[in-house]
């Protein structure tokens, strides 16, 4: 017999944008297959399917039909494929709670069963595959009775196992997972169902039940060891998991160990396991396996606004600067590309940013900043240095609280064209609970951030407060969560001060791509006699989206803003300033990209009649 060779490419997760590819894989080889032989399959189901749910089922499950595109490596490798496909056909019959059904798998006319292993069904075409199945009835639960080794006894229909409920295996097999995990929870590590007894009885179309469930000794934690830790301190990463050795052993705590280490970001992969036995002195040691990723990196970035202009931003970083996950960025940026023709009329930025995590326990981190900048827009001229330190706390998995002190001189030219130099301290504490699926595009949860932040400048001698609230939610609307309903809304307000006596940064303002769309970049709210916003001690905004998924990769968004700014601390006569849009998303591994077009809806004279905003991720 002769030797070919079919050369099938595998997936590759890249993206091209100026004949430059971006997220590349690192190697997309194609992969070879010997002697290939194709293929057609037809499948039928010949029993009870009104709906074509079960067939969907199938076809799904079934690698003769997922693949029928892919040749096999001669008559072996499509006896091989048919022979996995015979089980996992069988298992979809049982997860559908059909225990009576058949599958009978053909191969050019002859049954799979009957087939020799070295069986020749090469041809002058294709293959013919057949593969028929007649599902049966579906099966219900009969009489469930569910022990322990010790004869307590556990109510069936908290699992799920109630009687006439159908008897599909996943069922069964999620009531044994939950069953397993509540005695882990209770501090019993090695937990198992030790008997299962299934009995289907065809006459009545029953599964009839019985589960042995065997708890273990409670055991606490052990020692933590550490594997695969090259550049990151081993004894660091064993600190960072903190995993308390002599603690009840809980599934929980490790799980949160593995969450903690991933947030370090050095790491490509973590897993975090209790041993599969006790050690001499009774307790579960504990096993961390890491692997390190690239420490360095490098990257670049564009925004664009057809109200602000165009930007560019670069940085470079180091995840593990001195061996313990310490992070340092410098960063760059140039923004209101195109509006305007003077260097000196640029909004700039360089900073940098340096991390250190668990300098209060595994739950903290110090985070600090120097930065410089440059910034004109409609409101003010500011140039500035500032410096700024702070930690933070995680108090569960969705809570974090946070201080800091901040640093800032400034010389700043306001919209009262008054050129002033300040020197202001803030202390800014903050509150945060985050329960979102995702911090890139969340389909589910909510986020709530406080901010109280005490202020002072010293040159003009003004004390504030600055208090900032903002609440985001998320919810999807079908199971394949192509339709995200997301809202937001955010109030603000400043104490202790008039208008004129905030330095013109540390005021309130709204509008552009991140606030209200179909608006200028700060340009809701007051104006001075020449018509340049003020800013204001107060602000509200609200948003809402609808993200409808077209295809796992692009997206559009509906969406209507809407902000207003006053004056002082009350909201009286001030204008609520409404846009709306529509946005196309197109998702990338470091989140959407997103263009959104937006028009006011009560147009000012001072407003656009449009605005055009690019930049990567969702608008909140």
């Amino acid at each position: 017999m002769s030797s070919a060779a079919c050369l099938v490419p595998d997936r590759a997760d890249a993206f091209e944008i100026f004949g430059k590819k971006f997220f590349e894989s690192e190697s997309v080889d194609d992969v070879a297959v010997v002697d290939p032989l194709s293929y057609s399959v037809t499948l039928e189901v010949t029993g009870d399917d009104p709906d074509g749910e079960l067939r969907s089922k199938l076809e799904t499950a079934s690698q003769l039909v997922r693949e029928a595109e892919r040749p096999v490596s001669g008559s072996i490798g499509l006896i091989q494929r048919a022979n996995g496909d015979f089980e996992q056909l069988i298992a979809a019959l049982y997860e559908n709670a059909r225990y009576a059904g058949e599958v009978r798998i053909l191969l050019d006319g002859r049954r799979l069963a009957d087939l020799p292993p070295d069986a020749n069904l090469e041809g002058s075409g294709p293959v013919p595959v057949r593969i028929v199945v007649d599902p049966g009835k579906q099966f219900r639960f009969g009489d469930v009775t569910i022990r322990d080794v010790d004869g307590r006894a556990y109510a069936a229909d908290e699992q799920g196992l109630a009687p006439d409920q159908l008897a599909k295996s996943t069922v069964i097999l999620d009531a044994e997972k939950a069953l397993v995990r509540e005695l882990e929870k209770s501090g019993h590590p090695f937990a198992e169902v030790s008997g299962r007894d299934i009995v289907a009885d065809h006459a009545r179309g029953v599964l009839d039940v019985s589960l042995t469930l065997e708890a273990g000794p409670i055991a606490p934690f052990g020692q933590t060891a550490v594997d695969g830790s090259e550049s990151v301190n081993s004894d660091f990463i064993a600190r960072m998991a903190g995993i308390k050795q002599g603690e009840q052993y809980d599934p929980a705590e490790l799980a949160a160990a593995e969450k903690r280490l991933r947030a370090l970001e050095v790491f490509s992969s973590v897993t975090v396991r209790g041993s599969e036995s006790l050690s001499a002195d009774g307790s579960v040691p504990v096993q961390v396996t890491v692997a390190e990723r690239k420490h360095r990196y490098l990257g670049a970035g564009a925004t664009y606004s057809s109200t602000d202009g165009g930007g560019l931003e670069a940085y470079w970083g180091h995840r593990n600067l001195f061996g313990q996950a310490e992070k340092l960025r410098i960063e760059g940026s140039v923004s209101s590309l195109g509006t305007t023709a003077q260097a000196k009329d640029l909004t700039w930025r360089g900073a940098a940013l340096f991390e250190k995590p668990g300098v209060l326990g595994p739950a903290s981190k110090f985070t600090s900043k120097l930065e410089v900048e440059q910034e004109n827009p409609d409101a003010y001229r500011r140039f500035s240095v500032q410096a700024s330190a702070g930690v933070s706390y995680e108090l569960t998995p969705e809570q974090t609280i946070s201080a800091g002190l901040d640093v800032e001189y400034a010389k700043l030219t306001d919209s009262f064209n008054v050129d002033l130099e300040t020197i202001t301290v803030a202390v800014p504490l903050e509150y945060v609970r985050d329960t979102r699926d995702s911090k890139l595009n969340p389909t589910t949860g909510t986020r709530l951030a406080l901010l109280v932040e005490p202020t002072y400048e010293i040159n003009a001698g003004a004390t504030f407060v600055k208090l900032r609230a903002e609440a985001s939610a998320y919810r999807a609307l079908d199971a394949e969560k192509r339709f995200v309903l997301a809202g937001r809304v955010a109030a603000g307000s400043i104490y202790g001060a008039n208008l004129a006596s905030v330095p013109a940064n540390r005021r309130f303002y709204s509008g552009g791509g991140g606030s209200v769309r179909g608006y200028g970049y700060q340009d809701i709210g007051p104006v001075s006699a020449a018509g340049i916003p003020t800013g204001g001690l107060s602000m509200l905004e609200t948003s809402a989206e609808l993200r409808i998924g077209i295809t796992d990769t692009i997206g559009i968004v509906p969406f209507i803003d809407a902000g207003l700014v006053s004056p002082n601390q009350s909201f009286s006569g001030s204008d609520f300033k409404v846009g709306a849009g529509v946005g196309l998303r197109y998702a990338t591994p470091f989140g959407p990209l997103r263009i959104d077009v937006a028009v006011p809806l009560n147009k000012g004279p001072l407003d656009p009649d449009y605005g055009i905003y690019a930049g990567i991720g969702q608008a909140f």
